[in-house]
């Protein structure tokens, strides 16, 4: 019998082997587990519950900005606002996630998110289209055959979503993106605001009830600037970021150097700006318990305190009326032939003998952004735009002569035009004959400030005749000026104030033109402190608009203790015999009140004594000659409590004239002493109490 021996299997052992493989793997991972959990569990452990405390700076609502008679100007409206704090090892997909569901409970709006946004959020949410799109580079990077950083990858693949990529978003995803773009704009453990504005209540509700849900975002209150007078000087009381804008970059080292951060809203302009210090308080300290990569407990180390207040010299209720009269005068006097340029005026109003300014007013008529024609606010030019102010600046003409002894008083020229070869004809308004000091300030002698100034530099006028002068005298005369405030800083607490432009040519007509305000500019403001310092027997005053600081108050009636009081400056006093400065006086009377004078149809029977002077200079507009109409005033003439400065540039052009300056300086100053009465007859405010000021206006207006 023929035996067949079996081929032996190989398969058992082969089992076995990948059996033993199996086990020695199994063995080696219940090594390991053996290791990490009893050779270095604890260690482990505490890495788990390991918690971080940082201590971050938060911003406190920003300090008041009140009236000198306490109505509130600028206040702090309350919102209810979404925030989101990360971590610092907080990861965007964890950041996505929260977006994600965050979107779910609030709606928010997307018109802030840019391209840029989009294709951030796009790369996210799509990371393995985002990695192909540079699939090359990749693969020339791990063969060793391109180097290329990491931050330069990114830039590729950004450069490379196309437009089709970005249509892809959705509506959700949209929104999504949107909330995602302002958790992600800061720096860690800095809240970043999501929503503040229109948060509904069932929104707000919605949020709280998830926050567990929800890490790193809270429920809290915001606030943003709620000007009471809405667009009321609100040029000169300037504007704060937004959390967009953050701090300045021309500013970013100072503010981080002195613990800001770098989202914080701060003044950007004028009154926010030049007190920043003092509006924006002491930021509260909070600490951040930190569990993993959430925050797992917030505690309060200060509660801050917020911004001290500011209360002004500015009178808002004066300040209403006096833009009130400016923007009926512009509206009266455009239905006059040769206004075509006629758009914009300006008055300031302030105490002579503490330079406390009263009333910084300018409005512009122009287009505005719907195409309709209206006012805008433009009381920052009272300070910033100058003009030629014609012969308002008289008396600081004849203040010269007397005091380099060129004139005295009842010194006389005869007024009749002025004629040097070679040059136009010059002249005042019509021939006066022979003229002394007040005559000449009365009628507004041109031909008298003429005289002066040549003999100042020494000429010897003969009528037709070529003359020389010395050349020193347009520094002279600018010496002079300036101590009145004519052509230099009034020393106003506001940031970006103008001094006005020096004409740079020099000739005997030229002078003639510096001596009647037709040749150099100059501010509102600056007008106003040269009839002051008139008024006020030659002390300059520094112009203020603030009269002092207070502490924060718990109570919003009332205002804390004085931080810091303001006390009335003088820059400088102009150093004239006390009998020139009298003269002076008395011919700015006349002006108001004289038989002759050129304002007596307005003021002569007013009842508050005033005094002053008219003013008219040729300016040109597109290539037009047209009239800058000014007028300056004080009053009452033995006491002066107020002066001002009216402007009206290029009022009128051609044949045509007006007398607005007139008109707009009789209506402030009896408004001035109108609101004076009635608060002498119906004191309203208590020393320290402050009042929503727009709100009592209302209640006056309506009689409730």
């Amino acid at each position: 019998m023929l035996m067949i021996k079996k081929k032996k299997s190989h398969v058992p052992f082969r089992l076995n082997a990948l059996f033993f493989i199996v086990f020695l793997l199994f063995s080696g991972l219940i090594l390991r587990l053996g290791v990490v959990q009893i050779v270095h569990g604890e260690k482990y452990q505490k890495e788990v519950e390991k918690t971080e405390n940082d201590t971050v700076n938060l911003p406190v609502p920003r300090g008041k900005i009140i009236d000198n008679n306490g109505n509130v100007i600028v206040d702090n409206k309350a919102l209810n606002a979404i925030t989101y704090t990360r971590t610092r090892d907080t990861k965007q997909e964890k950041v996505l996630e929260v977006a994600e569901n965050l979107a779910k409970l609030i709606d928010k709006k997307t018109d802030k998110v840019t391209e840029r946004d989009l294709k951030d959020f796009w790369m996210l949410k799509n990371p393995e289209e985002a990695k192909e799109k540079v699939k090359q580079e990749l693969e020339k990077i791990e063969a060793g055959e391109l180097e290329l950083s990491s931050k330069e990858i990114y830039k590729l693949q950004i450069d490379r979503i196309t437009e089709n990529d970005l249509n892809s978003i959705t509506e959700e995803e949209l929104e999504v993106a949107a909330i995602f773009r302002e958790m992600t704009k800061g720096y860690a453990l800095t809240p970043q605001i999501v929503k503040n504005e229109d948060v509904t209540p069932e929104e707000y509700a919605a949020v709280s009830e998830n926050l567990e849900n929800l890490p790193g975002v809270n429920t809290t209150t915001d606030w943003v600037r709620d000007y009471k007078y809405e667009n009321t000087l609100k040029s000169i009381l300037g504007r704060i970021s937004d959390t967009d804008e953050g701090l300045p970059s021309d500013k970013l080292d100072y503010y981080l150097a002195r613990g800001y951060n770098r989202n914080d809203r701060v003044g950007l302009s004028y009154l926010e700006e030049q007190y920043e210090s003092v509006l924006h308080g002491q930021k509260a300290k909070v600490e951040y318990v930190i569990k993993g990569n959430a925050v797992q407990e917030t505690i309060v180390k200060s509660e801050g305190q917020r911004g001290s207040d500011l209360v002004l010299t500015i009178d808002m209720e004066l300040q209403q009326a006096v833009e009130q009269i400016l923007e009926e005068q512009i509206i009266a006097h455009k239905q006059k032939p040769g206004t075509q340029y006629l758009d914009r005026a300006f008055v300031v109003m302030m105490n002579p003998k503490t330079g406390e300014l009263l009333s910084m007013a300018g409005k512009v008529y122009t287009r505005g952004d719907d195409g309709k024609m209206g006012f805008q606010d433009y009381a920052l030019g009272t300070m910033n735009a100058a003009y030629e102010m014609g012969s308002s600046v008289k008396g600081a003409t004849m203040l010269t002569g007397y005091d380099t002894g060129v004139i005295d008083i009842g010194s006389m020229y005869y007024d009749s035009p002025v004629k040097i070869k070679d040059t136009p004809l010059k002249k005042s308004w019509k021939p006066l004959g022979p003229t002394n000091d007040l005559k000449a300030l009365e009628m507004s002698s041109n031909v008298y400030m003429f005289r002066t100034f040549l003999d100042l530099a020494g000429g010897n006028y003969v009528y037709g005749k070529s003359i020389s002068i010395d050349y020193d005298a347009f520094q002279t005369a600018r010496n002079y000026f300036g101590q009145f405030g004519l052509g230099v800083k009034t020393g106003i607490d506001l940031p970006g104030e103008a001094t006005g432009f020096p004409g740079s040519l020099l000739n005997p007509g030229l002078l003639m033109d510096l001596s009647i305000g037709q040749y150099d500019t100059y501010t509102t403001l600056q007008l106003a402190q040269y009839v002051s310092t008139i008024a006020n027997d030659g002390y300059r005053m520094q112009p203020k608009i603030v009269r002092q600081i207070h502490q924060p108050t718990m109570n919003e009636n009332e205002l804390g203790p004085i931080q810091q009081p303001f006390e009335p400056t003088v820059m400088n006093k102009v150093d004239i015999d006390q009998k020139y400065f009298d003269r002076v006086q008395q011919g700015f009377r006349l002006v108001f009140q004289g038989s002759s004078g050129t304002a007596r149809g307005v003021f002569a029977k007013k009842p508050y004594d005033a005094a002053g002077k008219t003013g008219s200079a040729q300016s040109f507009i597109n290539g037009v000659e047209a009239i800058n109409s000014t007028l300056v005033g004080y009053a009452p003439f033995d006491n002066p409590e107020v002066a001002f400065a009216v402007v009206i540039p290029y009022a009128y052009y051609g044949n045509s004239s007006h007398n607005m300056n007139l008109q707009v300086g009789g209506a402030i100053l009896d408004k001035y002493f109108e609101l004076k009465e009635q608060r002498a007859l119906n004191p309203q405010n208590k020393q320290g109490t402050i009042t929503d000021g727009q709100e009592d206006t209302q209640e006056d207006e309506t009689g409730e």
